[in-house]
């Protein structure tokens, strides 16, 4: 018995975390083991998860049908919802946190620093989308076909 599709795909994203852990490390020679955790960063998590779901369902049921067409679509909205408006939210983040530094200058300021990092720029989430193929790949042939519907009226004849 296979594994369901969304569980492969969920793995693909904690893979991608775990990437994030490694090019930190590889790009700024620091150890930062709690970016496992983070939002935003390289690779986008989303981007694999989304990527690798999409390809599983167009392997198991084909490209036309509407359960592919469904993963296509909503994965498509993530991308991007992860550059567009979280991209926003961080420039929004950093500029309070930019003016909140300098008004402290004259006493004490309730509250911490907001997370500047919510969102991928799109180099990002070409990085998670290329997690994605590679744990498609790599992980794809532990899917149960049944879990996406493969050989139903959409399968693969």
């Amino acid at each position: 018995m296979g594994w369901n599709a969304g569980i492969v795909a969920l793995l693909s994203g904690l893979v991608a975390q775990a990437a994030k852990v490694v090019w930190e490390l590889v790009a700024t020679r620091r150890w930062r083991p709690l970016l496992f955790f983070a939002n935003g960063g390289m690779p986008s998590s989303h981007a694999a998860t989304v990527t690798t779901l999409a390809l599983l369902v167009r392997r198991d049921c084909g490209a036309a049908s509407p359960l592919f067409s469904l993963a296509l679509v909503f994965g498509i909205f993530i991308l991007f919802e992860a550059t567009g408006l979280r991209q926003e939210i961080g420039k929004q983040a950093r500029l309070l946190n930019d003016l909140r530094e300098a008004l402290q200058a004259g006493g004490p300021w309730p509250g911490g620093r907001l997370r500047e990092l919510v969102g991928h720029t799109w180099g990002e989430v070409v990085g998670g989308i290329v997690v994605g193929v590679l744990a498609y790949l790599w992980l794809g042939g532990l899917v149960d076909p049944a879990s996406t519907g493969g050989g139903g009226p959409y399968g693969n004849h």
